[in-house]
């Protein structure tokens, strides 16, 4: 259990960077000229899609110290 806390926390830590875009919204912002819209669309679906698993993997730690306490008493 203790090895895939470790990782968990180390796959969350070290983030590789993802291209999230889907395939017609990378043809339309490739045809501009500067890339900012096109990184920060990217950057936008990226955290639109990590909060879920963030609040998911934190309601699993808050219901998994809620049993564990139950045992011990």
């Amino acid at each position: 259990m203790k090895r895939k806390i470790i990782f968990f926390l180390f796959s969350l830590l070290f983030v590789i960077k993802t291209n999230a875009q889907c395939a017609m919204c990378r043809a339309v912002l490739e045809s501009e000229s500067g890339q900012t819209t096109a990184e920060g669309i990217n950057d936008g679906i990226v955290y639109l899609m990590a909060i879920p698993y963030i609040l998911v993997a934190g309601l699993g730690y808050f219901i998994y110290r809620k049993y564990s306490s139950k045992k011990s008493n």
